[in-house]
Protein backbone atom coordinates (compact mmCIF):
# COMPACT_ATOMS: atom_id res chain seq x y z
CA UNK A 1 0.00 0.00 0.00
CA UNK A 2 1.18 3.52 -0.86
CA UNK A 3 0.81 6.36 1.67
CA UNK A 4 -1.54 8.35 -0.60
CA UNK A 5 -3.89 5.35 -0.65
CA UNK A 6 -4.43 5.54 3.11
CA UNK A 7 -7.91 6.94 3.79
CA UNK A 8 -9.22 5.09 6.86
CA UNK A 9 -8.02 3.87 10.25
CA UNK A 10 -7.92 0.34 8.85
CA UNK A 11 -5.70 1.55 5.99
CA UNK A 12 -3.35 3.22 8.46
CA UNK A 13 -3.04 0.04 10.52
CA UNK A 14 -2.44 -1.98 7.37
CA UNK A 15 0.38 0.20 5.99
CA UNK A 16 2.18 0.27 9.36
CA UNK A 17 2.00 -3.53 9.47
CA UNK A 18 3.15 -3.91 5.85
CA UNK A 19 6.20 -1.75 6.52
CA UNK A 20 7.03 -3.51 9.77
CA UNK A 21 7.44 -0.19 11.55
CA UNK A 22 8.18 -0.13 15.26
CA UNK A 23 7.41 3.60 15.43
CA UNK A 24 5.70 6.31 13.40
CA UNK A 25 5.88 10.09 13.56
CA UNK A 26 2.87 12.28 14.38
CA UNK A 27 2.45 16.05 14.46
CA UNK A 28 0.13 18.98 15.11
CA UNK A 29 0.40 22.62 14.08
CA UNK A 30 0.64 25.49 16.57
CA UNK A 31 -0.68 29.05 16.26
CA UNK A 32 2.32 30.17 14.18
CA UNK A 33 2.06 27.26 11.75
CA UNK A 34 5.05 25.46 13.27
CA UNK A 35 4.79 21.68 13.01
CA UNK A 36 5.21 20.13 16.46
CA UNK A 37 5.38 16.34 16.88
CA UNK A 38 7.09 13.22 18.09
CA UNK A 39 7.87 9.60 17.37
CA UNK A 40 5.16 7.28 18.69
CA UNK A 41 5.48 3.55 19.26
CA UNK A 42 3.48 1.28 16.97
CA UNK A 43 1.23 0.02 19.77
CA UNK A 44 0.53 3.55 20.99
CA UNK A 45 -0.18 4.71 17.45
CA UNK A 46 -2.58 1.86 16.69
CA UNK A 47 -4.50 2.53 19.90
CA UNK A 48 -4.54 6.27 19.20
CA UNK A 49 -6.11 5.75 15.79
CA UNK A 50 -9.23 4.52 17.56
CA UNK A 51 -9.37 6.68 20.67
CA UNK A 52 -7.04 9.62 20.02
CA UNK A 53 -4.18 10.63 22.29
CA UNK A 54 -3.20 13.44 24.61
CA UNK A 55 -0.79 16.17 23.54
CA UNK A 56 0.32 18.85 26.01
CA UNK A 57 -1.80 21.88 25.21
CA UNK A 58 1.16 24.19 25.74
CA UNK A 59 1.68 24.08 21.96
CA UNK A 60 -1.43 26.26 21.69
CA UNK A 61 -0.19 28.42 24.55
CA UNK A 62 3.34 29.36 23.52
CA UNK A 63 4.97 31.28 20.71
CA UNK A 64 7.40 30.17 18.01
CA UNK A 65 10.25 30.67 20.51
CA UNK A 66 8.60 28.39 23.10
CA UNK A 67 7.77 31.36 25.34
CA UNK A 68 4.47 31.11 27.23
CA UNK A 69 1.65 33.52 26.38
CA UNK A 70 0.51 35.47 29.44
CA UNK A 71 -2.78 36.72 28.02
CA UNK A 72 -4.79 33.70 26.82
CA UNK A 73 -7.49 31.73 28.61
CA UNK A 74 -7.55 28.46 26.66
CA UNK A 75 -4.45 27.26 28.48
CA UNK A 76 -1.86 28.58 30.89
CA UNK A 77 -0.52 28.21 34.40
CA UNK A 78 -4.11 28.66 35.60
CA UNK A 79 -5.09 25.39 33.85
CA UNK A 80 -1.88 23.50 34.66
CA UNK A 81 -1.10 22.90 30.96
CA UNK A 82 -2.99 19.61 30.71
CA UNK A 83 -3.06 17.20 27.80
CA UNK A 84 -5.53 18.13 25.09
CA UNK A 85 -7.22 15.41 23.01
CA UNK A 86 -5.89 14.95 19.50
CA UNK A 87 -7.46 12.84 16.77
CA UNK A 88 -5.17 11.30 14.19
CA UNK A 89 -5.97 11.84 10.52
CA UNK A 90 -5.25 8.69 8.47
CA UNK A 91 -5.71 10.53 5.15
CA UNK A 92 -2.65 12.71 5.91
CA UNK A 93 -0.28 9.72 5.79
CA UNK A 94 3.08 10.37 4.16
CA UNK A 95 6.40 8.60 3.91
CA UNK A 96 9.15 10.92 5.12
CA UNK A 97 11.81 11.37 2.47
CA UNK A 98 15.19 10.10 3.68
CA UNK A 99 13.88 8.19 6.72
CA UNK A 100 13.75 4.65 5.29
CA UNK A 101 9.99 4.30 4.95
CA UNK A 102 9.09 6.15 8.16
CA UNK A 103 5.46 7.34 8.09
CA UNK A 104 4.11 10.69 9.23
CA UNK A 105 0.51 11.47 10.25
CA UNK A 106 -1.02 14.83 11.10
CA UNK A 107 -3.38 15.27 14.01
CA UNK A 108 -6.03 17.82 14.89
CA UNK A 109 -6.94 19.10 18.33
CA UNK A 110 -10.37 18.02 19.57
CA UNK A 111 -12.62 18.81 22.53
CA UNK A 112 -12.52 22.38 23.86
CA UNK A 113 -9.24 23.01 22.03
CA UNK A 114 -10.80 22.41 18.62
CA UNK A 115 -12.16 25.98 18.68
CA UNK A 116 -8.63 27.42 18.44
CA UNK A 117 -6.90 24.64 16.46
CA UNK A 118 -5.64 26.23 13.20
CA UNK A 119 -6.43 23.18 11.06
CA UNK A 120 -9.92 22.96 12.53
CA UNK A 121 -10.51 26.64 11.74
CA UNK A 122 -9.84 25.94 8.07
CA UNK A 123 -11.92 22.77 8.14
CA UNK A 124 -14.91 24.75 9.40
CA UNK A 125 -14.53 27.21 6.53
CA UNK A 126 -14.46 24.32 4.07
CA UNK A 127 -17.59 22.91 5.70
CA UNK A 128 -19.22 26.30 5.23
CA UNK A 129 -18.23 26.33 1.56
CA UNK A 130 -19.66 22.83 1.14
CA UNK A 131 -22.94 23.88 2.77
CA UNK A 132 -23.12 26.75 0.26
CA UNK A 133 -22.67 24.26 -2.59
CA UNK A 134 -18.98 24.89 -3.29
CA UNK A 135 -15.83 22.83 -3.43
CA UNK A 136 -12.48 24.54 -2.85
CA UNK A 137 -9.26 24.20 -4.81
CA UNK A 138 -6.07 25.85 -3.62
CA UNK A 139 -2.35 25.91 -4.20
CA UNK A 140 0.48 27.64 -2.32
CA UNK A 141 3.56 29.29 -3.81
CA UNK A 142 6.58 29.87 -1.59
CA UNK A 143 9.72 31.93 -1.91
CA UNK A 144 12.54 30.96 0.44
CA UNK A 145 16.20 31.87 0.83
CA UNK A 146 18.96 29.28 1.20
CA UNK A 147 22.22 29.92 3.04
CA UNK A 148 25.48 28.04 3.42
CA UNK A 149 24.98 28.04 7.17
CA UNK A 150 24.00 25.76 10.04
CA UNK A 151 21.79 26.37 13.09
CA UNK A 152 25.00 26.87 15.08
CA UNK A 153 26.78 29.13 12.59
CA UNK A 154 23.90 31.60 12.25
CA UNK A 155 23.78 31.96 16.03
CA UNK A 156 27.55 32.34 16.27
CA UNK A 157 27.25 35.13 13.68
CA UNK A 158 24.25 36.69 15.45
CA UNK A 159 22.43 36.29 12.13
CA UNK A 160 24.79 38.75 10.41
CA UNK A 161 27.01 38.30 7.37
CA UNK A 162 25.37 35.02 6.40
CA UNK A 163 26.52 33.41 3.16
CA UNK A 164 23.74 32.89 0.60
CA UNK A 165 23.71 29.74 -1.48
CA UNK A 166 24.56 31.85 -4.53
CA UNK A 167 25.27 35.60 -4.93
CA UNK A 168 23.57 38.22 -7.05
CA UNK A 169 20.30 38.76 -8.90
CA UNK A 170 19.56 35.67 -11.00
CA UNK A 171 15.77 35.40 -11.36
CA UNK A 172 14.65 32.38 -13.43
CA UNK A 173 18.30 31.56 -14.07
CA UNK A 174 18.98 28.33 -15.96
CA UNK A 175 22.64 28.82 -15.04
CA UNK A 176 21.83 28.72 -11.33
CA UNK A 177 19.33 25.86 -11.41
CA UNK A 178 21.73 23.81 -13.53
CA UNK A 179 24.73 24.50 -11.31
CA UNK A 180 22.65 23.51 -8.27
CA UNK A 181 20.76 20.78 -10.10
CA UNK A 182 21.50 18.16 -7.41
CA UNK A 183 19.74 20.30 -4.82
CA UNK A 184 16.82 21.07 -7.13
CA UNK A 185 16.36 17.44 -8.09
CA UNK A 186 16.57 16.26 -4.47
CA UNK A 187 13.87 18.74 -3.47
CA UNK A 188 11.64 17.84 -6.41
CA UNK A 189 12.02 14.13 -5.65
CA UNK A 190 11.39 14.59 -1.92
CA UNK A 191 8.21 16.51 -2.64
CA UNK A 192 6.97 13.79 -5.01
CA UNK A 193 7.80 11.10 -2.47
CA UNK A 194 5.87 12.95 0.23
CA UNK A 195 2.76 13.52 -1.93
CA UNK A 196 3.21 17.28 -2.20
CA UNK A 197 4.42 17.49 -5.81
CA UNK A 198 5.71 20.78 -7.18
CA UNK A 199 4.33 22.28 -10.39
CA UNK A 200 7.39 24.47 -10.67
CA UNK A 201 10.69 25.26 -8.96
CA UNK A 202 12.96 28.08 -10.07
CA UNK A 203 15.52 30.66 -9.02
CA UNK A 204 13.91 33.90 -7.85
CA UNK A 205 15.46 37.34 -7.87
CA UNK A 206 17.97 37.68 -5.06
CA UNK A 207 20.95 35.79 -3.63
CA UNK A 208 20.06 32.16 -3.02
CA UNK A 209 16.30 32.56 -3.25
CA UNK A 210 14.07 29.90 -4.81
CA UNK A 211 10.36 29.80 -5.55
CA UNK A 212 8.27 26.63 -5.42
CA UNK A 213 4.69 26.21 -6.63
CA UNK A 214 2.96 23.32 -4.88
CA UNK A 215 0.44 21.43 -7.01
CA UNK A 216 -3.19 22.41 -6.52
CA UNK A 217 -5.37 20.27 -4.25
CA UNK A 218 -8.53 20.40 -2.15
CA UNK A 219 -8.52 22.96 0.65
CA UNK A 220 -7.28 20.90 3.61
CA UNK A 221 -4.86 18.89 1.50
CA UNK A 222 -3.45 22.11 0.03
CA UNK A 223 -2.73 23.53 3.49
CA UNK A 224 -1.34 20.19 4.72
CA UNK A 225 1.03 20.19 1.76
CA UNK A 226 2.12 23.74 2.56
CA UNK A 227 2.91 22.95 6.20
CA UNK A 228 4.80 19.81 5.24
CA UNK A 229 6.67 21.59 2.45
CA UNK A 230 7.94 24.35 4.71
CA UNK A 231 9.06 21.89 7.38
CA UNK A 232 10.73 19.31 5.18
CA UNK A 233 12.40 21.83 2.88
CA UNK A 234 14.19 23.03 6.00
CA UNK A 235 15.00 19.42 6.89
CA UNK A 236 16.42 18.67 3.45
CA UNK A 237 18.49 21.86 3.51
CA UNK A 238 19.93 21.24 6.96
CA UNK A 239 20.85 17.66 6.06
CA UNK A 240 22.90 19.18 3.22
CA UNK A 241 24.65 21.71 5.46
CA UNK A 242 22.36 24.53 4.36
CA UNK A 243 19.60 26.55 5.99
CA UNK A 244 16.30 27.68 4.50
CA UNK A 245 14.29 30.60 5.83
CA UNK A 246 10.64 31.44 5.18
CA UNK A 247 10.76 34.78 6.98
CA UNK A 248 8.66 37.47 5.30
CA UNK A 249 11.82 39.56 4.89
CA UNK A 250 15.27 38.87 6.27
CA UNK A 251 17.18 41.85 4.86
CA UNK A 252 16.40 45.47 4.04
CA UNK A 253 18.47 45.04 0.88
CA UNK A 254 16.33 42.32 -0.72
CA UNK A 255 12.65 41.80 -1.55
CA UNK A 256 10.42 39.93 0.85
CA UNK A 257 9.36 36.32 0.54
CA UNK A 258 5.83 35.64 -0.58
CA UNK A 259 3.46 32.80 0.23
CA UNK A 260 0.83 33.47 -2.43
CA UNK A 261 -2.36 31.40 -2.40
CA UNK A 262 -4.14 30.42 -5.61
CA UNK A 263 -7.81 29.82 -4.87
CA UNK A 264 -10.96 28.89 -6.76
CA UNK A 265 -14.42 27.46 -6.11
CA UNK A 266 -16.19 24.65 -7.92
CA UNK A 267 -19.78 23.49 -8.05
CA UNK A 268 -20.95 20.10 -6.79
CA UNK A 269 -19.87 18.50 -10.08
CA UNK A 270 -16.36 19.92 -9.85
CA UNK A 271 -16.81 22.65 -12.47
CA UNK A 272 -15.25 26.02 -11.73
CA UNK A 273 -17.74 28.77 -10.88
CA UNK A 274 -15.51 31.84 -11.28
CA UNK A 275 -15.60 32.05 -15.08
CA UNK A 276 -18.35 33.67 -17.16
CA UNK A 277 -17.22 34.38 -20.71
CA UNK A 278 -20.09 36.82 -21.28
CA UNK A 279 -19.40 38.96 -18.21
CA UNK A 280 -16.94 41.83 -17.78
CA UNK A 281 -13.38 40.50 -17.51
CA UNK A 282 -14.86 37.00 -17.81
CA UNK A 283 -15.80 37.09 -14.12
CA UNK A 284 -18.97 35.47 -12.82
CA UNK A 285 -21.07 37.22 -10.18
CA UNK A 286 -19.84 34.59 -7.71
CA UNK A 287 -16.23 35.54 -8.37
CA UNK A 288 -17.01 39.24 -8.20
CA UNK A 289 -18.72 38.91 -4.82
CA UNK A 290 -15.95 36.61 -3.58
CA UNK A 291 -13.40 39.33 -4.37
CA UNK A 292 -15.67 41.93 -2.80
CA UNK A 293 -15.69 39.99 0.47
CA UNK A 294 -11.95 39.46 0.43
CA UNK A 295 -11.36 43.11 -0.25
CA UNK A 296 -13.77 44.29 2.46
CA UNK A 297 -12.46 41.98 5.19
CA UNK A 298 -8.74 41.95 4.37
CA UNK A 299 -7.94 44.86 6.73
CA UNK A 300 -9.88 43.13 9.53
CA UNK A 301 -8.36 39.67 9.05
CA UNK A 302 -4.80 40.66 8.09
CA UNK A 303 -3.43 39.34 11.40
CA UNK A 304 -4.41 35.82 10.25
CA UNK A 305 -2.48 36.35 7.02
CA UNK A 306 0.45 38.44 8.26
CA UNK A 307 1.00 37.02 11.73
CA UNK A 308 4.51 38.12 12.69
CA UNK A 309 6.12 41.49 13.38
CA UNK A 310 8.41 40.78 10.45
CA UNK A 311 5.42 40.31 8.09
CA UNK A 312 4.88 44.06 7.97
CA UNK A 313 8.40 44.82 6.74
CA UNK A 314 7.32 43.20 3.47
CA UNK A 315 4.09 45.15 3.03
CA UNK A 316 5.74 48.29 1.69
CA UNK A 317 5.52 49.92 -1.78
CA UNK A 318 7.76 48.64 -4.53
CA UNK A 319 8.60 45.22 -3.07
CA UNK A 320 6.04 43.09 -4.93
CA UNK A 321 3.68 43.14 -1.92
CA UNK A 322 0.42 45.09 -1.50
CA UNK A 323 -0.21 47.98 0.88
CA UNK A 324 -3.98 48.25 0.32
CA UNK A 325 -6.84 45.81 -0.23
CA UNK A 326 -6.80 46.19 -3.99
CA UNK A 327 -7.62 43.91 -6.88
CA UNK A 328 -6.96 43.82 -10.60
CA UNK A 329 -7.03 41.53 -13.60
CA UNK A 330 -3.60 39.92 -14.06
CA UNK A 331 -2.08 42.78 -12.07
CA UNK A 332 0.75 41.82 -9.72
CA UNK A 333 0.78 45.18 -7.95
CA UNK A 334 -2.54 44.32 -6.27
CA UNK A 335 -3.41 42.32 -3.17
CA UNK A 336 -5.83 40.18 -5.19
CA UNK A 337 -4.89 39.20 -8.72
CA UNK A 338 -7.55 37.72 -10.98
CA UNK A 339 -5.96 35.08 -13.20
CA UNK A 340 -8.21 34.77 -16.27
CA UNK A 341 -8.84 31.48 -18.08
CA UNK A 342 -11.39 28.77 -18.71
CA UNK A 343 -13.47 27.47 -15.82
CA UNK A 344 -10.76 24.88 -15.07
CA UNK A 345 -8.12 27.51 -14.33
CA UNK A 346 -9.71 30.92 -13.66
CA UNK A 347 -8.78 31.77 -10.11
CA UNK A 348 -7.69 34.32 -7.56
CA UNK A 349 -4.09 34.79 -6.53
CA UNK A 350 -4.13 36.05 -2.95
CA UNK A 351 -0.88 38.01 -3.01
CA UNK A 352 -0.97 39.63 0.41
CA UNK A 353 0.22 36.45 2.15
CA UNK A 354 3.93 36.02 2.91
CA UNK A 355 5.98 32.86 3.32
CA UNK A 356 5.81 33.19 7.12
CA UNK A 357 2.01 32.80 7.28
CA UNK A 358 0.31 29.87 9.01
CA UNK A 359 -1.10 28.12 5.90
CA UNK A 360 -4.29 26.99 7.64
CA UNK A 361 -5.13 30.44 8.94
CA UNK A 362 -4.15 32.34 5.80
CA UNK A 363 -6.30 30.09 3.64
CA UNK A 364 -9.15 30.21 6.16
CA UNK A 365 -9.05 34.02 6.10
CA UNK A 366 -8.96 34.19 2.29
CA UNK A 367 -11.75 31.65 1.89
CA UNK A 368 -13.93 32.84 4.76
CA UNK A 369 -13.89 36.45 3.58
CA UNK A 370 -14.77 35.37 0.04
CA UNK A 371 -17.69 33.26 1.21
CA UNK A 372 -18.89 36.16 3.36
CA UNK A 373 -18.79 38.31 0.23
CA UNK A 374 -20.91 35.80 -1.70
CA UNK A 375 -23.45 35.57 1.12
CA UNK A 376 -23.74 39.35 1.34
CA UNK A 377 -23.39 40.05 -2.41
CA UNK A 378 -20.52 42.45 -1.74
CA UNK A 379 -19.43 44.36 -4.81
CA UNK A 380 -15.71 45.10 -5.10
CA UNK A 381 -14.29 48.49 -6.00
CA UNK A 382 -13.32 49.06 -9.65
CA UNK A 383 -10.27 46.98 -10.63
CA UNK A 384 -6.89 48.66 -10.55
CA UNK A 385 -5.35 49.28 -13.95
CA UNK A 386 -1.64 50.04 -13.91
CA UNK A 387 0.56 50.47 -10.85
CA UNK A 388 -1.43 50.20 -7.61
CA UNK A 389 1.48 51.75 -5.69
CA UNK A 390 1.00 55.03 -7.57
CA UNK A 391 -2.65 55.35 -6.61
CA UNK A 392 -4.52 56.52 -3.53
CA UNK A 393 -7.34 54.43 -2.14
CA UNK A 394 -10.14 55.02 0.39
CA UNK A 395 -9.14 54.62 4.02
CA UNK A 396 -11.37 51.54 4.36
CA UNK A 397 -9.03 49.72 1.96
CA UNK A 398 -5.82 50.64 3.77
CA UNK A 399 -4.13 47.66 5.38
CA UNK A 400 -2.88 47.79 8.98
CA UNK A 401 0.74 48.87 9.11
CA UNK A 402 1.77 46.81 12.14
CA UNK A 403 0.92 43.54 13.85
CA UNK A 404 -0.54 45.27 16.91
CA UNK A 405 -2.88 47.30 14.70
CA UNK A 406 -3.90 44.19 12.77
CA UNK A 407 -4.53 42.24 15.98
CA UNK A 408 -6.73 45.03 17.28
CA UNK A 409 -8.74 45.12 14.06
CA UNK A 410 -9.26 41.35 14.20
CA UNK A 411 -10.30 41.37 17.86
CA UNK A 412 -13.25 43.72 17.23
CA UNK A 413 -14.28 42.40 13.80
CA UNK A 414 -17.88 41.17 13.88
CA UNK A 415 -17.56 39.32 10.53
CA UNK A 416 -14.39 37.57 11.75
CA UNK A 417 -16.14 36.44 14.92
CA UNK A 418 -19.11 35.20 12.87
CA UNK A 419 -16.82 33.28 10.53
CA UNK A 420 -14.14 31.90 12.84
CA UNK A 421 -15.80 31.95 16.26
CA UNK A 422 -15.38 34.15 19.33
CA UNK A 423 -13.02 31.70 21.02
CA UNK A 424 -10.59 31.60 18.11
CA UNK A 425 -10.62 35.34 17.43
CA UNK A 426 -10.04 36.21 21.09
CA UNK A 427 -7.28 33.62 21.47
CA UNK A 428 -5.47 34.37 18.24
CA UNK A 429 -5.67 38.16 18.57
CA UNK A 430 -4.19 37.84 22.06
CA UNK A 431 -1.30 35.74 20.74
CA UNK A 432 -0.52 38.41 18.14
CA UNK A 433 -0.62 41.14 20.79
CA UNK A 434 1.87 39.04 22.77
CA UNK A 435 4.11 38.75 19.71
CA UNK A 436 4.19 42.53 19.33
CA UNK A 437 4.91 43.03 23.04
CA UNK A 438 7.82 40.60 22.84
CA UNK A 439 9.24 42.65 19.97
CA UNK A 440 8.84 45.89 21.94
CA UNK A 441 11.09 44.46 24.66
CA UNK A 442 14.00 44.14 22.20
CA UNK A 443 16.71 46.73 21.65
CA UNK A 444 17.49 46.65 17.94
CA UNK A 445 20.79 47.17 16.16
CA UNK A 446 19.24 50.23 14.49
CA UNK A 447 18.56 51.84 17.88
CA UNK A 448 22.07 51.13 19.14
CA UNK A 449 23.74 52.55 16.03
CA UNK A 450 21.48 55.60 15.96
CA UNK A 451 21.35 56.59 19.62
CA UNK A 452 24.23 55.05 21.61
CA UNK A 453 26.73 57.86 21.16
CA UNK A 454 24.94 60.90 19.81
CA UNK A 455 21.83 61.19 21.96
Amino acid sequence: MKPHQVKTKADAKKIVAERGLDDVKVGVVDMDGVLRGKYMSRDKFLASLDKGFGFCDVVLGWDSYDQLYDNVSVTGWHTGYPDAPVRLLPETCRAIAGEDGMLFFLGEFAGDHEAVCPRAVLRRMLDKARAMGFGVRAGFEYEFFLFEETPKSVRDKSYRDMTPLQPGWFGYSVLRNSTDSDLYRDLLAACRDMDMPLEGLHEETGPGVLEAAIAVAGGLEAADRAVMFKTFTKVLAQKRGLMATFMARWSADWPGQSGHIHLSLTDKKGKGVFQDAKAADGMSATMRHFIGGQQRLMPETLAMIAGTVNSYTRLVPGFWAPTDATWGVDNRTCAIRVVPGPHTSQRIEFRVAAADANPYLALAAALGAGLWGIENKVEPSPPVVGNAYDKTFPKRLNLPRSLIEAAGRLAVSKPARQLFGDAFVAHYAATREWEEREFRRAITDWEMERYFEII
